[in-house]
């Protein structure tokens, strides 16, 4: 057989080896583990989509190839309406917005559409790991964004040397932020979109959970700032929005240059998503309601936070993401304290090490904890963290 790629090679794998052992063999002994894991949402998708589904899928339209521009107009024209009542942008769905098939395709498809060797990313750290791990796979080199505690873990846009900003094409956000449980503020993504124009770069932000929020708090978008689609694209997915994460489906709008250039990059990697989910997904954006999924979620959030504050433990409240960023105790490394959680206390939460350098000193759970209803199974864990390491 011929050798694979060399690309692949300076691929590490995806999150996470050993912490997956270490479950898989909790389970083999069969121990009542607690996941705080992945983060998928352990909730249904709202019974309406699914039978809007069923419904377009009964239409032999939707059973051949969308050849479309952009994909579905049903869909196109719900992201329309979607911004246009969220946020009071206008977006137009003849070339400012793109079907995805969820936005981590898009995001990885956008840097192999701009990046090649000698390029660079700025990245956020810690963060999803697709945005620096795609970067180096086309070629690029990738510049580091620390996120730290005490700027509300957004990056320093000043500290990022102007010589490293004149190479850099692509400059990535996240917000509401996965890892931390960040959010973003308009002053902030008017000072990113400032500084994307200054050195020519383009802006991405990825919103996949900018409708995973509580008490009342409404994320902005970075498309409401003046200027933003002249210099940025933005993606979002359903996934999180509606427990929609294995329907695979999402969008990119923004800047009309940037769509077009990642649609002629995904035009010879796939052809577009199903037509039926494209359809079910639009009815989502438009009518759709999982006020009861944000309901257990804020419950789960509350009893989390408020169980560890009791014991000491400094971590805060996050206003969106089903994401809590615990520090760990007594300077313990994140994989040292996952590593216990799990052996000690039946407990699966992420080292923030995972997400990069700076996450170092942090373990991420998510709130999306399978055979919980009522928040019990996060009570129960407070109980054991308070047993074990209170």
């Amino acid at each position: 057989m011929p050798a694979r790629a060399s690309r692949l090679d300076k691929t590490p794998p995806y999150l996470f080896g050993e912490i997956a052992k270490l479950k898989a063999k909790a389970l083999a002994e069969g121990r009542d583990l607690i996941d705080f894991g992945i983060g998928d949402p352990d909730q249904p998708t709202p019974r309406d989509i699914i039978d809007k589904l069923y419904e377009a899928a009964q239409d032999p339209a939707t059973h051949r190839y969308d050849e479309t521009p952009y994909g579905e107009p049903f869909f196109l024209q719900a992201v329309a309406e979607w911004y246009r009542r969220r946020y009071g942008v206008s977006v137009d769905p003849d070339g400012e917005i793109l079907l995805l098939i969820g936005s981590k395709e898009g995001l990885a498809h956008l840097a192999w559409a701009y990046i090649e060797p000698g390029d660079i990313a700025l990245v956020p750290d810690p963060a999803y790991t697709v945005y620096a791990i795609n970067t180096r796979m086309a070629g690029g080199e990738t510049c580091t964004m620390p996120l730290r505690r005490e700027n509300g873990f957004l990056p320093d846009l000043s500290a990022i040397p102007s010589d490293v900003a004149r190479r850099a094409k692509l400059l990535f956000l996240n917000y509401p932020n996965n890892p931390t449980g960040a959010v973003a503020t308009q002053e902030f993504y008017r000072q990113a979109v400032q500084f994307a124009r200054e050195y020519d770069i383009l802006l991405v932000n990825d919103a996949a959970y900018s409708e995973v929020v509580y008490d009342g708090y409404r994320h902005p978008s970075l498309l409401q700032i003046e200027g933003a689609k002249e210099v940025a694209i933005e993606f979002n997915s359903l996934s999180k929005m509606f427990n929609m994460t294995g329907w695979r489906v999402g969008f990119a709008a923004g800047n009309r240059d940037a769509i077009a250039n990642l649609n002629k990059m995904k035009s010879y990697v796939d052809s577009k998503q199903f037509a039926a989910i494209s359809r079910a997904g639009a009815y989502a954006l438009l009518y759709a309601d999982n006020t009861r999924t944000l309901n257990l979620y804020q419950k789960r959030r509350d009893i989390l936070v408020e169980g560890l504050q009791s014991i000491g433990w400094d971590v805060q409240k996050p206003k969106a993401t089903f994401y809590v960023w615990v520090p760990t105790p007594g300077g313990m490394s994140s994989i040292e304290f996952a590593k216990q959680l799990l052996e000690r206390a039946g407990i699966l939460a992420i080292p923030g090490i995972g997400y990069g350098e700076y996450g170092e000193g942090y373990v991420r759970f998510s709130i999306t904890v399978s055979g919980d209803h009522h928040g019990e199974r996060v009570e129960e864990a407070v109980r054991r963290i308070r047993e074990h390491f209170g």
